[in-house]
């Protein structure tokens, strides 16, 4: 899916980017009164996009309006759908395992989180964790989320996630490697009252 994101994507993006130099450089042309096609609406500096004619050829017509606000719409959803869209990260589905004996198996992204935010939460000081994989089936990368009791030492959970949550992972898969990007945050709690 994000190999195919991302193609469409720099398709997309050429293609943008070619049709702005395109109407970019003839449009600076016509107003430098430079050669341009027939068929080009501007032949010179003083021309306009659209004459008195073309802008009244539809004003009658009840359907008009409606159309190219509708059509202007959708184009606004959807470059706001493409922005959106390049801010969003895309979970791991899922991750190669080797085996060994020249054969791959698969594992589930999903499972995978799960286990490592169940052992992840059984830490001692741990509230509670949020797991993602990111990266690419053969190398992933892990985002943990970690929310930490108040009396919990930051140094010593990430240390455990570490030397237990994520080594037992990376063990399991057999990956060479997990890089880890690890958030904390502690718990927001009341301070006591000392009398």
């Amino acid at each position: 899916m994000t190999v195919v994101l991302r193609r469409v994507n720099r398709v997309l993006l050429g293609l943008a980017g070619l049709l702005l130099v395109l109407g970019g450089g003839a449009v600076l042309a016509a107003a430098l009164d430079l050669s341009v096609p027939s068929w080009w609406p501007w032949s010179g500096p003083d021309d306009v996009l659209l004459s008195a004619a073309d802008r009244q050829r539809w004003r009658d017509e009840g359907w008009w309006w409606p159309v190219v606000i509708a059509a202007l719409g959708i184009i606004v959803l959807l470059a706001l759908w493409w922005l959106l869209v390049q801010f969003r990260r895309a979970r791991l589905r899922e991750v190669l395992v080797d085996t060994g004996d020249g054969e791959a198996a698969i594992l589930r992204g999903r499972a995978l989180e799960a286990v490592l935010e169940a052992e992840a939460t059984a830490q001692d000081g741990v509230a509670r964790a949020k797991v993602s994989l990111t990266g690419r089936r053969a190398a992933p990368r892990t985002r943990v989320a970690l929310l930490l009791e108040p009396y919990a030492a930051p140094g010593e959970a990430l240390s455990i996630l570490g030397t237990e949550a994520l080594a037992h992972a990376r063990t399991a898969a057999g990956l060479p490697a997990l890089p880890t990007e690890a958030r904390l945050r502690a718990v927001k709690h009341r301070a006591r009252r000392v009398s």
